[in-house]
């Protein structure tokens, strides 16, 4: 089972950015954080890296209801969207699927909501 649903595009970089973030929100997440690690990672270790952004979505109504089946899931929140530039203008976009990343937990209402979740999250990848 693979741990995240990518779609790679033909297009510019901050335009990808744009679409990724108007398909989360048709799906009803909104971007609680965005991360851009080319940045951090030459401020912190002054080394170069490609443009790679980090968005941490979230449905606030699932979101929700994860936390009142499992109260410690908040440790796998919210769902990163992975933003990345590959080579030739081609733009990476990746999501977490959020049925691989909590088999770990043993709560069946929480699985019925990861189900949920990673339907729109491969919606929301498709639809870029």
């Amino acid at each position: 089972m693979s741990y995240h649903f990518t779609k790679a595009i033909a297009t510019g970089f901050d335009e990808a950015i744009e679409r990724t973030k108007e398909a989360l929100q048709a799906e009803g997440f909104g971007v609680l954080t965005e991360i851009d690690v080319k940045a951090t990672l030459k401020k912190k270790l002054d080394v170069d890296f490609k443009k790679y952004h980090i968005l941490g979505a979230c449905n606030p109504p699932f979101a929700y209801k994860a936390l009142q089946a499992e109260d410690k899931i908040g440790t796998m929140l919210p769902c990163n969207v992975v933003v990345q530039e590959q080579a030739d203008g081609i733009v990476e976009i990746s999501a977490v699927d959020p049925i691989a990343s909590m088999q770990a937990v043993k709560n069946d209402n929480l699985g019925k909501i990861a189900t949920a979740v990673q339907q729109k999250l491969k919606k929301v990848i498709e639809s870029i």
